[in-house]
């Protein structure tokens, strides 16, 4: 299992028109692609929250392919697309996992 972790800090002042266009647009977005088969969303907790809140989406695939094919042909836009409607009211980074369950 490849576990593809997006983090994101989000400003106050956004927080609430970010959530529904995190649920509503983007994550259907990136579920639009075919290339993952599932995904989790987190709030981080016991973070210093001063500046706004940081949350996590975790896509999950089955393979190194289909992420790779991801970043390649879909990742470039829809990446576009958040700094266009959110510019610095967000700082995100994204990491690669691989699960280590031997059950999954």
């Amino acid at each position: 299992m490849i576990v593809y972790n997006v983090t994101v800090k989000v400003t106050w002042n956004i927080l609430e028109e970010w959530l529904i266009w995190k649920l509503e647009e983007d994550i259907p977005a990136v579920l639009a692609t075919r290339l993952f088969d599932d995904y989790k969303f987190f709030r981080l907790l016991e973070q210093d929250e001063e500046e706004g809140p940081t949350f996590i989406v975790q896509y999950f695939t089955a393979s190194l392919e289909n992420y790779r094919k991801y970043i390649v042909e879909f990742a470039p836009s829809l990446d576009e697309k958040g700094r266009n409607k959110w510019g610095d009211a967000t700082i995100a980074f994204r990491t690669l996992m691989s699960s280590l369950n031997t059950d999954s």
